[in-house]
């Protein structure tokens, strides 16, 4: 349905087979604290959106939740017509039932005022150390 090709617009993909695709996909689906939310085109049953929301259990916050969204993509033939704010909204309404305090993501700078559409708000800096495999 195109999953794979969708993230790849998104961020480098990698090579993975149907075999690592449906492990993974067995890990994720049974786990309570990972959603993943997909916009499927009705006509061509192709995949134009994703989102997925890691639910972080705490020990601050009387043992509160965080949900941290993740992964964000519309297919570039399907953008400005208000996917993306249907997948975050539907993230963060699952984060809110899910009990979370709040909500977060990182993003570029151009996707900034997006998300600020969105109703979310700048706070402090995001920093990164990537692994080489």
């Amino acid at each position: 349905k195109g999953y794979m090709a969708l993230l790849g617009q998104l961020t480098v993909a990698g090579d993975v087979s149907e075999d690592m695709f449906k492990s993974r996909y067995a890990e994720i689906s049974g786990n309570p604290d990972y959603k993943i939310v997909v916009l499927e085109e009705t006509e061509t049953g192709k995949v134009v959106g994703t989102a997925s929301l890691i639910v972080e259990r705490k020990f601050l916050r009387g043992c509160g939740k965080c949900g941290h969204i993740e992964d964000v993509v519309v297919d570039s033939s399907k953008r400005g017509l208000k996917l993306g704010l249907r997948l975050i909204s539907a993230l963060a309404d699952a984060a809110q039932a899910l009990g979370c305090y709040k909500v977060i993501l990182d993003c570029s700078e151009a996707n900034a005022p997006f998300y600020a559409k969105c109703g979310f708000v700048r706070k402090e800096i995001q920093m990164v150390k990537y692994f080489n495999s």
